[in-house]
């Protein structure tokens, strides 16, 4: 069953299940995915239903820090209830460790020497670890990389 298929099933559970927070969050995920589709007019594929996920989780954290540093607890607990219900359609993510060594084995491969090249490693590291891994985290990883 494809990640699409399967966040429509998860959306008719909860419709079912009268669990509003989750479905509420699911039709968010399921407009997003239908926009990507209407704007592009392209069927998504897990790809990239998993990089709208990514997109979305991402939002959700810049808005609980806002949350928080504002003083609104109830609306930052809330984004983090949005965030459980999206993880859920994540790939595990790599590690720390794990996300060193592949960005240590991609700088060995290009060759880069240094923060000038952090573009072009960058660039390769996304498209391997798209989706895997926490783009922060990787970006971390590459700046120790490359010093």
């Amino acid at each position: 069953m494809s990640l699409k298929n399967q966040i429509t099933e998860d959306m008719k559970t909860a419709m079912r299940a009268k669990d509003s927070e989750r479905l509420g969050t699911i039709r968010l995920l399921l407009a997003a995915m239908k926009q990507k589709e209407v704007d592009e007019r392209i069927e998504l594929d897990d790809a990239m239903v998993v990089a709208i996920v990514d997109k979305l989780v991402k939002q959700r954290k810049d808005s609980v820090t806002a949350f928080t540093q504002g003083g609104r607890t109830d609306l930052a607990d809330k984004e983090a209830a949005e965030i459980k219900v999206l993880e859920v359609y994540l790939p595990q993510r790599m590690s720390a460790d794990e996300i060193a060594a592949e960005v240590n084995a991609i700088v060995a491969e290009l060759g880069a020497k240094g923060p000038g090249d952090m573009g072009k490693v960058m660039g390769a590291v996304k498209a391997r670890l798209a989706g895997k891994a926490d783009m922060g985290q990787v970006s971390s990883a590459v700046k120790a990389a490359l010093k």
